[in-house]
């Protein structure tokens, strides 16, 4: 295809004109906008009803016959998965298994009315239940709760330490929830974006190996010492590898034989999917199985198994939070909220752009918050969305969240009746489940070849990640995570790329002569671009990159054509001088004492021929073909007292080949430019001062309207830099400057008409 455009050239004045620039659409004042916030109607009730409480819209319209067997079959599948999983995250949590089965329970129900995603499943997951247990373990240490025993020996109180690490989790919960609530109300879900992905995949990837090696003790039976702050794992490990020694065999065994068939039979699931209507649920065969053998054949009385214990059965009263731990949890609280509502989202919307519908990232903090807040209530900790639950109840059929509601039933029958029978439970079976889950975590190790291949920057920020949660501990890993990250951000708009573009003949392409062997210079013209926004972080490197990559060093210069008008000043004065000698000669020898005003004028004709000489000096500036084309604005002899500047001499001027010439108007390309600040602002006034000082004329195109309209608002414009010298694009800007009087000769191949 091809195509022909021909149209005069514009620049902002003539844009304006051409298309009607103005303000067509009437933006309500700020006073109308709150007078409309404030004005209430039904319609305008039911809209914020149903926007608050999504479940008001979608389950008037529900539809038995096409969703209601695949929800009761997703509902029964996570349901099951939600009771192995609830138990064994509890125990990352550092609390006892019947506070997970609670998670799996309260919020899922909250969730269910407030929530926007129809398949992701709500309940605990293994990076924020070890966030919460690394706040739990720091505040609630086994060594607050030493109490005397007989005969000298001394123990732990686990009751009163269980319940005070209870109260911990409830407070962080809530807590976690306000700070959802009140981002999602002020509209505030864009935050997560900060959370790049890398960074997430990173530390989640950093927490699974802090999940891993919290989980050891139970497989290997051994009891390490508790360490917190920085290098925490590593001390852990030490600790881990000391106690080996003292591994219980039966312990061990039970781990390696329940991890053994959990794997196996994963994979079988993962072999046949398409195949099996519903995923075997390994989990829960493998503990119904455990507890029956650790029952019926006492492994806890003959080789002291360690076991889960009782599991009350029932539902507790709800219960006020201890408001005093906020200021102990502060910081954690606000971790848990981000990492939990960024886990949820990206779960949120990958399904949902699978599935075709949309979810509210603002309605999905609140959603998140009240579940937690109303969790914390009910003696429940932190809650996000987990991936393989979320991928079973997607995969099994789920349609909407009466699935969850299903699964939340499961785990209610569960709690009050059935609950107390695994009270036998191997914590080591719990453990291996917990492991088996991390696979798809740590899966996440194969991101470092392909970010190699492909983005070196996140890369690194997925290394910082996983590094510094690794040896500095969740809560500060992630601080330092997100700083980093910002550092790159802030890093690669201080740092941009600047280039000098080429003209590609017989196009309107204006192209980096660095990358495109086509692109080339038209003689006489400097084309400059950034491919940053102009502000204060780079402004003073753009100036420096544009005399660099330009070749016009305006300090020099301007203090080179200080030092010609002072030696022609100087000569104009000795000038004046002997004209006076002259005039007195004269007046001796002339019978009126009177000089020839003729003489005198020649004098000063003299005097003004050598300024534009000098003028014509500075204004000579060659171009040396150096590695690509480098524009030389002086040249500078050390040896010599004084600077010299030469004009060039031309080339050989064949057959289509344009003759060498001085530069004599600069472009900027400002088109990448999306707003400008004062610094940038000083930044480009400054740069058409002195490039006028000594002869240049400069040009802005490609300037988008919001700009013109920024440099408006700051003055940019005057008698001196009236807006013609703004123009659509570079194209306009160069056939403009090639039109001007006195810059038809350099010409090459670009023309009004472009052919393409």
């Amino acid at each position: 295809m091809e195509y022909f455009v021909q149209r005069r050239v514009l620049d902002e004045v003539g844009l304006n004109e051409m298309a009607q620039k103005g303000t067509w659409t009437i933006k309500p004042t700020a006073a109308e906008r709150m007078k409309a916030s404030l004005r209430c109607s039904v319609p305008r009730l039911k809209h914020a009803a149903l926007s608050w409480i999504p479940v008001l819209s979608w389950l008037p319209r529900y539809s038995v016959r096409e969703n209601a067997i695949g929800d009761l079959i997703s509902g029964c599948s996570v349901g099951i998965m939600h009771l192995p999983q609830g138990m064994a995250y509890a125990l990352l949590a550092s609390l006892r298994p019947v506070f997970g089965l609670y998670t799996s329970l309260y919020p899922v129900l909250v969730y269910f009315i407030f929530g926007t995603s129809r398949h992701i499943s709500i309940g605990t997951f293994a990076v924020i239940s070890i966030m919460v247990g690394s706040v739990t373990e720091r505040l609630a240490p086994d060594s607050n709760f030493h109490v005397n025993g007989t005969n000298g020996t001394g123990g732990v109180d686990l009751d009163a330490r269980d319940a005070f690490r209870v109260q911990i989790a409830c407070s962080l919960t809530v807590l976690a929830g306000i700070f959802q609530i009140l981002l999602g109300v002020v509209r505030f879900g864009f935050v997560v974006t900060y959370l790049s992905e890398p960074l997430v995949r990173g530390y989640t990837t950093a927490s699974a190996c802090h999940v891993c090696v919290s989980q050891l003790k139970y497989l290997f039976g051994v009891t390490p010492a508790r360490f917190t702050g920085p290098l925490a794992l590593i001390y852990t490990l030490v600790d881990l590898c000391r106690l080996l020694p003292q591994t219980k065999v039966p312990e061990l065994l039970v781990s390696l034989v329940a991890l053994s068939v959990l794997i196996l039979v994963k994979e079988l699931n993962g072999c046949y999917s398409k195949k099996l209507p519903l995923p075997i649920p390994i989990e829960i065969i493998v503990i119904i199985a455990a507890t029956a053998i650790t029952h019926f054949c006492g492994l806890t009385s003959k080789y002291s198994v360690d076991v889960v214990g009782e599991i009350p059965s029932g539902l507790k009263a709800p219960r006020a939070p201890d408001a005093t731990l906020f200021s102990q949890v502060i910081g954690d609280a606000f971790a848990v909220a981000i990492v939990g509502y960024a886990i949820n989202i990206s779960l949120g919307k990958t399904f949902a752009l699978k599935h075709g519908y949309k979810v509210d990232s603002n309605q999905e903090l609140v959603a998140l918050g009240l579940s937690n807040t109303v969790g914390g209530f009910f003696q429940c900790y932190s809650v996000t969305s987990s991936l393989s639950r979320s991928l079973v109840q997607e995969s099994t059929g789920g349609k909407t969240q009466v699935a969850g509601l299903i699964s939340s039933i499961i785990v209610l029958v569960t709690v009050l009746k059935i609950g107390s029978l695994f009270s036998d439970l191997p914590k080591a079976v719990l453990s291996t489940i917990v492991f088996v889950n991390l696979k798809g975590m740590f899966k996440q190790f194969t991101d470092v070849p392909l970010l190699w291949k492909t983005n070196k920057v996140d890369l690194l920020v997925w290394l910082v990640t996983f590094v510094s949660t690794i040896l500095l501990n969740l809560d500060i890993g992630l601080a330092v995570s997100i700083g980093f990250s910002m550092l790159t951000i802030i890093f690669r708009t201080q740092l941009p790329r600047y280039s000098i573009l080429g003209h590609v003949a017989g196009t309107d392409l204006y192209l980096d002569t660095e990358t495109y062997k086509e692109a080339k210079e038209i003689p006489g013209i400097k084309i400059f671009r950034s491919s940053s926004t102009i502000f204060y972080t780079n402004a003073e490197m753009y100036l420096e990159a544009l005399q660099e990559k330009s070749g016009i060093e305006i300090g020099k210069l301007l203090t080179a054509k200080k030092k010609r008008d002072t030696k022609l000043k100087r000569e104009q004065r000795k000038a004046k001088t002997e004209a006076k000698k002259q005039q007195s000669k004269a007046a001796s020898h002339l019978p009126d004492g009177k000089l020839s005003k003729t003489t005198v004028e020649r004098k000063v004709s003299a005097g003004q021929k050598g300024h534009r000489e000098g003028d014509a000096v500075l204004s000579s500036q060659t171009e040396t073909p150096m590695n690509g084309h480098v524009n030389w604005a002086y040249r500078h002899d050390a040896a010599a007292t004084d600077l010299e500047l030469h004009e060039a001499p031309h080339s050989g001027e064949g057959e289509g080949k344009p003759r060498e010439s001085a530069t004599h108007s600069v472009i900027l390309d400002v088109s990448t430019t999306s707003f400008v600040d004062t610094v940038a602002v000083k930044t480009l006034k400054n740069i058409f001062r002195d490039f006028g000082e000594i002869d240049l004329d400069v040009y802005l195109a490609g300037c988008q309207a919001c700009v013109v309209e920024q440099l408006e608002t700051a003055a940019f414009f005057s008698e001196s830099l009236p807006k013609s010298r703004l123009f659509v694009s570079v194209h306009d800007a160069v056939l403009h400057v090639l039109e001007t009087p006195g810059r038809k000769d350099f010409v090459v191949d670009v023309s009004c008409s472009t052919l393409m």
